[in-house]
């Protein structure tokens, strides 16, 4: 029932899957799945967790919810499937990646696992969504889950950057311990945000590496897409 979640991360969040409310989630985002076509596919609707173990996570991303057209969602946040054109928002990412990197990086691919792979947890508030029907599944009690999640990062490690883009995520990650974990906010990257110059100029990419630096962390290799 729980589509593959990684066992390491099973173990963390033990005390939470057994509670009512994610027993009632999963059964019913099983029945969406039967009912309703729905993204992103059920083996990757724990991607962002099982490409991204909590020893390793570094960095938190967070979202909103998967994309909601066909064959876009990969299961992590903002990130899109290696054939699918590269939406606005990952379009803005990578400009202002750019910018902050002073490099010249022209990725083809919007397919964001490398990050993941390194550290990165790119996490949704909800995991699924139906087709052509955006933030569709926000009733079925994922925030609770995606909360907890954040909370027992808090908690339980030292030193992890969270990157908090735009109203939603910055009232998402309101609780986060300060004191013990560096968390940098700006606008979000969609365009409507990122032309009213909320978005960029932020630098979240090299800061996160400066404080993973001064923390004797491996910083994030932002170019490596490949």
């Amino acid at each position: 029932m729980l589509y593959n979640l990684s066992p390491s991360w099973q173990s963390i969040l033990a005390d939470e899957i057994q509670k009512p409310y994610f027993l009632d989630l999963m059964k019913t985002v099983d029945e969406e799945y039967k009912n309703h076509v729905c993204f992103p596919p059920k083996e990757l609707i724990f991607a962002a967790f099982n490409n991204c173990s909590f020893d390793n996570v570094k960095v938190v991303i967070i979202g909103q919810d998967p994309y909601h057209g066909d064959g876009e969602a990969n299961g992590l946040a903002f990130s899109v499937n290696d054939s699918v054109r590269i939406p606005p928002s990952l379009r803005n990412i990578f400009r202002e990646l750019n910018d902050d990197l002073d490099s010249i990086f022209m990725p083809t691919s919007g397919n964001l696992e490398p990050w993941a792979k390194q550290g990165v947890l790119l996490l949704n508030a909800s995991l699924t969504v139906r087709k052509d029907n955006p933030n569709s599944h926000k009733h079925l009690k994922w925030n609770l889950f995606t909360d907890a999640v954040i909370q027992k990062i808090s908690e339980e490690k030292e030193n992890v950057v969270f990157l908090l883009w735009g109203s939603f995520a910055q009232k998402k990650g309101s609780k986060i311990d300060r004191t013990k974990h560096l968390v940098l906010e700006s606008g979000h990257p969609s365009p409507m945000s990122a032309n009213q110059g909320k978005w960029f100029g932020n630098k979240h990419f090299s800061k996160a590496n400066l404080y993973l630096k001064k923390n004797n962390l491996k910083t994030i290799d932002w170019l490596k897409l490949f």
